[in-house]
Order: structure tokens, then sequence, then C-alpha cells
């Protein structure tokens, strides 16, 4: 409640995010763990001001927030609604479940389900304004020079007059109910809520926002987020096997003992980037009781384990292995062997660094009991 009126929230998260190219909308892509659009939900819903929330999404995510919801805790969402062709059609949509629900609120603010990193301070100066004004927005100043273009020609602009229009938009709902009734009347379509109700005669008040409270739109509005991970692999000797390291066939009397070609040093790899990942490891996804992985390359495993880290938006940083075994001596091959995982992995082999090690005739690979490889990798996104 604020200033003796209930409040209420529409988060605008029909979109599908066709210019971040991703397989989902982008307000189901995670930061941090979190789905963008429980993040943007987060302050709205642990603010004491706002009473109820209603979210708008595509038809054919709708039960699927409703289960997000569920199990993210949020206790005022009233309502998810289906959205129509258009924003401005899913909010209005919001708008009218909004009035049906809840005749008694007295604002309404808009908020972009893209936007995870509103703040409870921005959301207070919307509210404030609101309650003086009837309508305002949150406005960041332009940083860069601004020129406009006309066709060919082009001319610089006063930057100082231009400003970058966010979200929360607050309106008292009679004054935006109207404003959408007499757009749809006029077939005006606005480009963000203020616009429509610019159009029907109302002003807008501006309010200070803030430069982190960025839209996510393409993949460079998503926040760096580093990792490392660790992964560790072990097998054993055994006759009649072909010994392969690194994809790369090693001369020796043994190989290794596994249900794919126990290639060691590539499942340590594979398993570092699992882990820094939050994927699992090897075993979770090419389980060895599997019939397809029988004798399978390891390398095509790590194709595949490449590509659920672009899938996730991963990048690798770096990748740094060792093995451990007195015999057979690694450095002769650590060059095709480096060039063999940076190719699976589509990253330059500057990336990726193959050593040795021994155990000075300690433990099971002393004995020549076993090969052991430990790696270190380092992604973002």
């Amino acid at each position: 409640m604020w200033d003796g009126k209930r409040v209420a929230v529409i988060i605008a998260a029909g979109g599908q995010g066709s210019r971040l190219g991703a397989s989902v909308p982008k307000q189901y892509l995670k930061i941090g763990g979190q789905p963008v659009i429980v993040r943007a939900m987060r302050a709205f819903e642990m603010m004491n001001e706002i009473d109820y929330i209603f979210v708008v999404a595509a038809e054919d995510h709708v039960a699927e927030c409703r289960d997000l919801f569920r199990e993210h805790g949020f206790t005022k969402i009233e309502a998810v609604v289906p959205g129509g062709e258009t924003r401005q059609d899913s909010v209005y949509s919001a708008l009218q479940e909004l009035n049906r629900r809840k005749p008694g609120v007295g604002y309404v603010l808009i908020h972009d389900a893209a936007r995870p990193f509103i703040t409870q301070d921005v959301i207070r100066g919307v509210l404030s304004a609101t309650a003086e004004k009837g309508a305002a927005v949150s406005c960041v100043a332009m940083k860069n020079s601004v020129r406009k273009a006309d066709g060919e020609k082009s001319e610089s602009v006063d930057r100082n007059l231009y400003f970058t229009v966010q979200t929360p938009q607050g309106f008292r709902k009679s004054m935006l109910i109207d404003a959408y009734e007499k757009a749809y009347d006029s077939g005006f379509v606005g480009t963000d809520d203020a616009s429509i109700v610019e159009f029907a005669g109302g002003e807008i008040a501006m309010v200070d926002g803030e430069y982190q409270n960025i839209k996510i739109t393409t993949k460079e509005d998503l926040p760096m987020e580093n990792r490392v991970g660790t992964g560790f692999d072990v097998h054993r000797f055994a006759e009649d096997r072909d010994l392969v390291l690194g994809g790369v066939y090693i001369p020796f009397e043994r190989g290794l003992e596994g249900h794919s070609d126990a290639d060691v040093l590539t499942h340590a790899v594979m398993d570092a980037l699992l882990g820094a990942a939050g994927l699992g490891d090897i075993g979770l996804h090419f389980p060895d009781t599997d019939p397809q992985y029988k004798g399978i390359s390891s390398m095509r495993l790590l194709e595949k384990v490449g590509a659920l880290l672009e899938d996730e938006y991963f990048m690798i940083g770096n990748i740094d292995v060792t093995l451990i075994a007195e015999r057979p001596k690694i450095r002769p091959f650590t060059g095709q062997i480096r060039e063999n995982i940076a190719a699976a992995l589509h990253i330059e082999p500057v990336r990726v660094n193959v050593k040795g090690t021994t155990t000075e005739k300690l433990g099971f690979t002393g004995r020549e009991e076993g090969i052991a490889a430990e790696a270190v990798c380092s992604i973002y996104r």
C-alpha cells in the first residue's frame, strides 16, 4: 500500500526474446542460477508497499510460470494471464484481469520481466512520483554522444535533452485504463505504457532510474559470470586394449579398462567442464550402462559436453590437465592432444595445456596398475 492506496504490479513476460537467439525466451534464462523473471520480480515480492503481482506470459508458458513461482515461494502472485499478439495487448489483458479481481487497486506499476536488476529505491521513487503526478517513468541520462540520422544525412543533437526510458512505469489505475481504451478506440500503438498515457493527454513525471537496471535484449546484455571446475578420473590397465589419451593412440603394451575407449585424460576434462557449468558429471550424461556408448571415442563425448556448455551460453577460458602415470611418457604427444581437445570444443589450442607427472613409484600409478588424470578449467558467460 502507498499513500493509503493498494498497489499492484504487472510483470510483462509475454515476449519471445528472438533477438537474443536463445532456445527459450530470455526471461527464463538463468543468471547466477535464477531465472531472469524470478530476479525481476523478487524486489516487488519483498516490498511491503506492493500488494499484488500479476504476470502476463505467452500462452504456452503460463503453466511453466505458475510452477516456477510456486517453486520460488512467491506469495503475492494473483494471476498469470495469457498474453496477446503485442506487448500492448498483453498488458491490457493483465490490466483487465487486475481490475476484475482487485477493483480497489489505486496504483499500477508495469515492469519488464527482462529487467532483473531493478532495486527497491527505484520502485519507491516511481511510486512516490505516481502518487503525486498520476504517472511516472524511471529514466537515465544518455552517456554517449547522440546523432540524428535522416537517410544519408546525420547531425549532432544535444544529449542533455534525451533520456533512456526504463521500467517500472507507474500510473493511477483509472488513468491507465482510460488511456488504453482511448488508444484502442483510435488505433494507436504505443512504444510503452507511458506513450499510451501521453497519447491520451496525460503528463509523465520522470524519476531517476539506475544504469544497472538494464533490459536483457541481446546476449551482450547478459552479465559476465566466471566459474571454475575440476575433474579427476582413474582407469586401470587392461590387456588387449588400445591406449588412447586425449584422442591420440599411444604406442604402449596395454590399454585402459572402460566402457568407452577409456580415455582417462579426456574424461577428466569433461568432468571439469560439466562441474564448472553445474551440469553434473559424465556418469550422468554418458552412463556406462548405456550400450550406445560402448567403445565410443571420448572425443565425441567431449564434443557433446561442449555443445551442452554452448546451450547454457558458457564459453571456455582455459583448460589445464595433468596425466599421472609412470609410463608411458606423454610429452611427445601433448601437442596433438591439445589440438584434439581444442578442435572438439571449438577453441584455440593456446587455451589448452597438457602435462604429465609421476608419483615417484608410490601408489597404484607408481605400481603401474593404471593411469589417473586431473583437470582444472575456467568458463564464463
